[in-house]
C-alpha cells in the first residue's frame, strides 16, 4: 500500500494573518483556492472574497497557475510550507515580466559627461 505523504501549507494574507492546511500532492493551485474558500478561517472574515476563483497563491516570489499540483513544485515533505494568499482577478502572462523589463532596457538613454 502506498502512503501519500501531506503536504502542509502555511497561508499568509496581505494583512500578516496565517492559517495553516493540510493538501494532498495531487492538489493543485486550483483545488487549495476552493478548498480555502469553503472552509474559510474564521479569523479571516475581514478578508473574505466573493469567488475562489480570485484567490491566487504566491510561492517564492511567483504566482502559481491553476492547474500546477504540489507535487509538481518538489515540496519537502513533512514540513510546512509558507505561501502567500491575495485576492487577485488576473494572473501575469508567464513572460511578461521579462518582456517589460526588456521593453525598459530598450528606452533607457545613457549620458557621459565629459
Amino acid at each position: 500500500v502506498l502512503i501519500q505523504r501531506k503536504v502542509h501549507l502555511r497561508l499568509i494574507l496581505v494583512s500578516g494573518k496565517t492559517q495553516d492546511f493540510t493538501f494532498s500532492p495531487n492538489d493543485s493551485a486550483t483545488d487549495i483556492a476552493k478548498h480555502v474558500f469553503e472552509n474559510w478561517p474564521a479569523g479571516w472574515e475581514e478578508e473574505r472574497v466573493s469567488s475562489p476563483s480570485i484567490l491566487r497563491l504566491i510561492f517564492q516570489g511567483r504566482f502559481l497557475h491553476g492547474n500546477v499540483t504540489l507535487g509538481a513544485l518538489k515540496l519537502p515533505p513533512g514540513r510546512t510550507t509558507v505561501m502567500h494568499l491575495v485576492a487577485r482577478e488576473t494572473l501575469p502572462e508567464p513572460n511578461s515580466h521579462g518582456q517589460r523589463n526588456r521593453e525598459k532596457t530598450t528606452e533607457s538613454n545613457c549620458c557621459l559627461l565629459l
